[in-house]
């Protein structure tokens, strides 16, 4: 990852979840905390390969590692989520209101083509 995008928060937390991988661990972290092993178990991937997709979610604020004992649970961390929902839902609003726009401009454009 480039350092202009390891600076920026929300650039951080697109990248990751830019891979499916990722996406369907946070997924499963949604339910509840779990360890690396049970974050691994529905991949058909090294240990090694999910510590990196761990380390990306980690890096973007997205998870949280713990320690109990042995037991190292990751757990979901939601204000990027937030940060990135807020980002999107400002250009969705946009988009919403020039599509309605787009909308009208054609049902005004089709009743004057309407023969009379």
């Amino acid at each position: 990852m480039s350092p202009a995008i390891a600076a920026d928060r929300l650039s951080r937390t697109f990248h990751a979840l830019s891979d499916p991988t990722r996406r369907a661990i946070l997924a499963r972290l949604s339910t509840g905390p779990a360890s690396v092993n049970e974050l691994a178990a529905p991949f058909a991937m090294s240990l090694p390969a999910v510590s990196k997709h761990l380390k990306v979610l980690e890096r973007a604020q997205l998870i949280q590692r713990g320690r109990e004992a042995q037991w190292r649970p990751c757990a979901l961390q939601a204000a990027p989520l937030k940060e990135a929902d807020a980002w999107i839902e400002r250009y969705r609003a946009l988009w919403e209101a020039r599509f309605d726009r787009l909308d009208a401009f054609l049902a005004d454009l089709q009743s004057n083509k309407a023969p009379r």
